[in-house]
Order: structure tokens, then sequence, then C-alpha cells
């Protein structure tokens, strides 16, 4: 009795102690507690989830919305957006949208059914794309300045220096919609263009290549004579002419490196932040190779199972399998792809496995982890070591290259492995990534031998980067070292599992205007 009596006495002490934290939280304004943050989901299920993150800091002030990924293959945007949603702010707020279209990052492609950043004026069709532009919409309407960051083609230039640095190109630029702008509702004066100039400057100081600085670039969008009036469709537009806030869009290269793309939209929006007196408390940049530890896995709906990397998962024929919960060391931007079943993200939705198939996990558009689903002929369902871990005992399913995806200039590509492809010297081209018969292709290792993407921390792995095939390649690495030809290999533990020859052709000559 005494024991129950103890035991209610503690109870209500916690009680107490619960409500005296509140209170104290409640009459502290201007501590630490009066910090704000919420995170939204819309759409929750689908394959174009939208994530929201809302900053509060513990002054008020402006509002700056980031938006990263309205275009799914520019991924230096997204990135640099997605360091935002764990900021903490001294002063300020900040509404941070790392994925805008989460579906055409996890495909890699600009767009899906239409361009996202050209359905903000007037729309009639009624997609996906549409509902994630109504929230966009919303998010402008309570913000005081739009950064839309992208990644761009080539290098801007305001005089023409040849086809990859010129006028029409969006790379390292800033982009406004007009000069100035008085907001016809309030009579404010914005000067968008002062504004854009004094962040490019300060950008610069912090880029020591000076082919790489930033450049002011007016698209003067309004104007009849405007060579970029499908802007007038755009979020900056948008902002500026029916919200009347300043709005810039942020262009890094799709010619740089990912980390230099990344650094460099890092370098604008603090930048901006400066301008808009939004301070930071705990800035920073994790930019570190994704890792899956395990994911949480029920089947039945019975209690869940941990299923460790490369580990397989034994079920009988037509058990409901159901993923949970993924473990990594990024908690955005993460998919499940059950192979051959449902979409191309199945995070908490049931299947009925009848055949084999895997889990491939993804950070964006990046695969970095497997789970093998097998089915049993009555034995106990368990996690055991993938049969991809011992190939000695399981010959049948040694790694196996599939195919190439290749981008060349924008368009994708497919060769089988020991394909020879020809190229122009001066394509851009990207290894997208390999396919398997069977196998992790996210274990494996795609080389191009005589590139290098990061210098710094040369790992051998080139899926991801844009190669400029006039400037980036080292001939002494070429076959025969003359520079025609080169090798895209692709390994794994020291051996061996295929490759794609490049025969590299000389450069049309231009024509004379």
């Amino acid at each position: 009795m005494s024991d129950l009596k103890s035991r209610k006495s503690f109870y209500v002490d916690c009680r107490l102690l619960s409500a005296a934290l509140l209170l104290l939280i409640i009459i502290l304004p201007g501590s630490a507690f009066s910090q704000k943050r919420s995170h939204s989901v819309f759409f929750e299920g689908t394959d174009y989830e939208l994530h929201v993150y809302r900053i509060s800091g513990e002054l008020p002030g402006k509002t700056l919305l980031l938006i990263g990924g309205i275009q799914g293959d520019e991924p230096g945007g997204f990135l640099a957006v997605d360091q935002y949603a764990d900021i903490s702010l001294a002063k300020g707020n900040l509404i941070v949208v790392p994925r805008a279209n989460f579906q055409s990052i996890v495909l890699k492609r600009r767009k899906i059914n239409e361009d996202m950043n050209r359905k903000f004026a007037e729309d009639r069709m009624k997609n996906y794309e549409t509902k994630i532009v109504s929230i966009l919409k919303r998010l402008v309407q309570e913000s005081d300045c739009l950064l839309n960051l992208h990644d761009g083609s080539g290098f801007f230039s305001n005089s023409w220096e040849g086809p990859n640095r010129n006028p029409m190109r969006f790379g390292q630029s800033i982009i406004v919609d007009a000069n100035t702008f008085q907001n016809p509702k309030t009579g404010e004066v914005f000067q968008i263009g002062e504004i854009a100039r004094s962040v490019v400057d300060q950008m610069n100081k912090h880029i020591k290549n000076p082919q790489y600085h930033f450049h002011f670039n007016n698209h003067r969008t309004h104007e009849a004579a405007s060579q970029h009036k499908e802007q007038r469709k755009s979020a900056t537009y948008y902002a500026l002419y029916t919200c009347g806030i300043p709005a810039f869009g942020i262009e890094t290269s799709k010619s740089l490196s990912l980390e230099l793309k990344v650094r460099h939209h890092n370098l604008a929006i603090k930048e901006f932040m400066k301008r808009f007196e939004i301070i930071p408390e705990t800035p920073g940049i994790n930019l570190d190779p994704p890792k899956l530890d395990y994911l949480v896995i029920a089947v039945n709906n019975a209690l869940p199972v941990v299923v460790r990397n490369q580990q397989t998962l034994f079920v009988e024929p037509g058990d409901m399998v159901r993923i949970s919960h993924i473990e990594a060391n990024y908690e955005r931007g993460l998919t499940a792809d059950l192979e051959k079943y449902g979409t191309i993200s199945d995070m908490r939705k049931q299947f009925p496995i009848t055949r084999p198939t895997r889990v491939v996990v993804r950070k964006d558009y990046h695969s970095f982890g497997s789970v093998f689903i097998a089915l049993n002929g009555g034995e106990k369902k368990q996690a055991v070591p993938a049969m991809a871990a011992s190939v000695s005992k399981h010959p049948e399913v040694l790694p196996k290259l599939k195919d190439f995806k290749i981008r060349i200039n924008g368009k994708e590509r497919s060769y089988a492995s020991y394909d020879r492809a020809t190229i122009r010297k001066g394509d851009l081209l990207e290894i997208l990534d390999v396919t398997a018969h069977h196998g992790d292709p996210s274990d494996w290792v795609v080389n191009f031998k005589g590139f290098v993407g990061d210098r710094r921390n040369n790992t051998g792995e080139d899926r991801g980067y844009v190669i400029r095939t006039d400037k980036d390649l080292w001939q002494r690495y070429s076959l025969h070292q003359k520079g025609r030809s080169y090798q895209i290999v692709v390994t794994h533990e020291d051996r061996t599992l295929g490759k794609l020859y490049l025969d590299i052709e000389d450069a049309m000559p231009e024509k004379i205007q």
C-alpha cells in the first residue's frame, strides 16, 4: 500500500513539474524557448510529397523564402537549400522548401508533366505540379523576399565570348525580372538591381577563380523587347508582379562540380540573409556521402523487424510487406523503392510479395543502399546476410552489370556493357547511373578514366558530374594516350564488372555568320 502511495505521489510531482515547465516557457519570451520551428508535409504518401520548414528567430524580422529543386535535374540548388532546414536563427525568419519537385528529383529530370517553374501564371492544367505550385504561391505571399535556386547551363556573360559563355546562358548569375520595381498597392520601391549587384560583389570576394565569378543578369521580363518572355510564368515573376516582393533566381553553372555549386549557392543565401537582417546562430554545410544503416519493415502487420543494408528478409509468398522507416546519416530526401512494385517511393505502403525483389534506398536521385526480399519454403522469417555478400556460396548472384545511363548535351541514352559510343569534342557528358542484372550498383565504383570530379577527394566515383569533353579530360589516361578514346570502367571489390568505350571526334566547325 505504501508503494502505491509513493507511486501516486511521484506521478503527481511529475505532473506539477511539467505544468511548471510549461508555465516557464510561456512567461519567458526572448529565451531560447521563444524560437519556433515547424515542419509541414503536403501530399504525404505520394511520389511528390512536399516538405516545408519554417524557422523563426528569437527576435522578429523579415521572412526569406528559399525554394530548391523546382526542376529536378539541378542538385546544387536543392542540396544547398536543404542545409537551412535545421538552422537556428537569432533574428528573422526562414521558410525553407528544399525539394519543391521531389518526383522529378528522384528521377533526375527537369520536369515530369510540365516545367513547374512555368506554372505560376494563370494555369488551366490540373496535375500534381499544379497542386505543388498552389502551395508555393501561398508561401510566397507569406514572405518578404524569394530566392529560387537553380543550376543553369554554361556561364552568363554580358557579351558573346563563345557558345558556352554568352548572354543567353544562365550559369553563375543572379537573375532579376526588373532593375527597379514599385509596388502599386503600397508605393514601396525596391532597388532589385542594386541588391543583386551588391550580393554578387560580396560573393565574388570568396570565389578565387575569376572564370567562376557571378554576374548580374537582368531579364527585363516585363518589357516588350525582353528575350525571356517565358519567365513571365516563373516563380520570381509571380513574386514580384503579383505579390509585390523582391525575388531573385540564383543560378550556378551545371559545368561546375556538385560541391562548388552547393558552396556558391550557400554564399548567395548567406549574403541575402545579411541584406534582410536575418541572423543565423548555427549555419553549416554537410556533404558527406549518404550511408544506409537499416530499414524497419513489417510483415503482415506484425512487430516490425530491422533489416540492415545488404541483408535479405525471407518471407512467404503472398506476405504483406510495409517499409516504415529508413535509418541513414540524412533525414531528408530519402526514398525506398520496392522494385517491380509500387512507384518510385514506396514508404509506408503495403504490398503482397509474390516474387523475389529488393528495396533500393535513394537520397534524392542517388542510390546508396539495398535490402533484399526473398521467398522461402516455410523457413522462419528472419534477416540474414544478403546472398550477394556471400558470392562464393551463391555464384548465381555474382554482381553483373546491365547497362550505362548517360546524358549527352541534355539527352539521355543507354549503352550496354562493352558498347562503343561516339561523341564530339566539346559535348557535355554526364554519367547518370549504371543498372544491374545482379547486385547493387550503389556499391560499385563508376570511373571515367581520364577525368577527376573532385581533385581534393578523388574516390574514383564519377556519377553525377557534368564533364566538358574539350577541357576536363586528361589525354595521358586515354587509350593509346592520343585523346581520341576513353573508357568508363565499373568495378566492385577490385573486380571489373564492365566498361563503356567513348570515341571522341573533332567538333563541327562553326558556320560563318
